[in-house]
């Protein structure tokens, strides 16, 4: 997946701006189950919330972040104080729900 752009990633975050968070990250940080939750929710909405519970050290958080956009195959639109914003289109054309600024629309590519 290509990396989000500025304004790519500040227009998610405005979508994501009503969205309650999905996916809960306690004290034992990024485990497989936090994995499998994130992979489920980004399957059904493309665009989610994660909120990290028991985490102040906001280097820890990203460092989290990082880790879970890696294992995910998602992008991080956004990382504000306890709350983290992750992105993954949908692999079926059909369900995708979100088309961000920039990236070229489908009916223009196959009538090229």
């Amino acid at each position: 997946m290509q990396p989000l752009t500025g304004s790519q990633a500040k227009y998610l975050r405005g979508l994501a701006h009503g969205l309650n968070p999905v996916v809960f990250v306690g004290h034992k940080g990024v485990t497989p189950a936090v994995l499998d939750s994130v992979h489920e929710a980004l399957a059904a909405h493309e665009l989610i919330k994660l909120k990290f519970i028991d985490c102040k050290d906001r280097r820890l958080k990203a460092a989290m972040a990082a880790e879970i956009e890696a294992q995910t195959d998602s992008r991080l639109a956004g990382l504000i104080g306890h709350t983290a914003i992750f992105y993954r289109r949908h692999s079926d054309a059909e369900k995708r729900r979100i088309t961000l600024p920039g990236s070229p629309r489908p009916s223009a590519a196959s009538t090229g």
